[in-house]
């Protein structure tokens, strides 16, 4: 027998005289085959370097081992944490994650997900796209039986499970803590309107103002397009110059707190002295701004990890899921920007 090729199963069963079935139950030690024959068959495949093909394995079973996931941006700090969580776990169970980025745009997304479900991919992570409204793309999808789960950004009009950041909860203990360091007049730099992860935040730092008796004010909560350091600093001036001015500042990102920060400072005033700073997702810029940035922890290493978790066990009842809602508990982490 030649050796200049890989050998197959079909080359196995020749050999030995039995069928191929015969020798694939051998291989897995099925219940019914002999003792001597399992030991004839991975023999001879030892010997013979036999590797299964696990190409035509999973066309059998009907499963490609790959998970698809797409993102808004491969770069963005807190998505490549999510995506870290979820590849270290679908490498645990054998699956590969094929990951593609939106940028933001529908147009983007619904082409990632065309080319994932060409691709045959066994089932979708998604973080929906802030311009995403019309969602078919995605319902194709749930329309082929395969699994999809919602992460961080999300729709309510998808019947799928979703894992999420409590973020009605995390931008109560923020502006909480806030309130807690003395400051009483906070506003809120926040994303888009019609996002869900904006609307939760501010029902968070809108209830949290309530319960404790604090003023608002529409003027106080400017709303961010592109979640950017530039509209951090902007905002930032248009707040400060206001007849009313507020004392604090709880911002939808990190990033749009350094834009706060870096206005504050060109203005002369100082932090957290005359105005607290509160950032949210904890990314690494916010241990180096001087002074340090107080912020939220998402934990999307977590978020990423329990994403596939989910995903899997779909995947090996054969179900997609329905309702369920997951929620990432996050902690606030307190540096300098409220600490008076």
């Amino acid at each position: 027998m030649s050796e200049k090729r890989r050998i197959t199963l079909k080359d196995i069963a020749r050999e030995l005289g039995i069928s191929v079935s015969t020798a694939s139950r051998a291989l897995n030690a099925y219940p019914g085959i002999s003792e001597e024959t399992i030991k004839r068959v991975k023999d001879f495949a030892e010997k013979h370097h036999y590797v299964p093909n696990s190409i035509a394995v999973n066309f059998r079973k009907n499963k490609t081992q790959t998970i698809g996931m797409i993102v808004p941006e491969l770069v963005h700090p807190f998505f490549s944490s999510v995506i870290s969580g979820a590849i270290n776990r679908a490498n645990k169970a054998g699956y590969r994650v094929l990951i593609s980025q939106t940028d933001e745009k529908q147009e983007n997304e619904i082409l990632a997900c065309n080319s994932m479900i060409g691709g045959n991919v066994d089932g979708l992570l998604i973080s929906i796209a802030n311009e995403t409204v019309d969602l078919n793309h995605i319902q194709e999808f749930i329309n082929e039986g395969k699994p999809v789960i919602q992460f961080d950004k999300f729709s309510e009009k998808l019947h799928t499970p979703k894992v999420i950041t409590d973020d009605f909860e995390s931008a109560y203990k923020a502006v909480k803590h806030l309130i807690d360091q003395g400051y009483r007049k906070i506003a809120h730099i926040n994303g888009l309107i019609a996002v869900q992860n904006s609307i939760d935040r501010f029902k968070g730092y809108r209830q949290a103002l309530t319960d404790h008796g604090l003023e608002f004010h529409e003027a106080w909560v400017p709303h961010c397009k592109e979640i950017s350091e530039e509209e951090g600093y902007d905002f930032a001036s248009q707040l400060m110059n206001l007849p009313n001015p507020p004392d604090a500042i709880f911002c939808i990102t990190d990033l749009v707190a350094l834009g706060v920060m870096n206005y504050l400072k060109t203005a002369g005033i100082r932090v957290p002295e005359q105005v607290g700073v509160m950032g949210f997702s904890n990314w690494k810029i916010s241990e180096v701004m001087s002074p340090s940035l107080s912020t939220v922890e998402q934990h999307g290493f977590k978020m990423g990890e329990k994403s596939v978790g989910i995903l899997l066990h779909l995947l090996n009842e054969n179900s997609q899921g329905n309702h369920e809602i997951y929620k990432i508990e996050t902690d606030l982490i307190i540096r300098e920007s409220t600490s008076n």
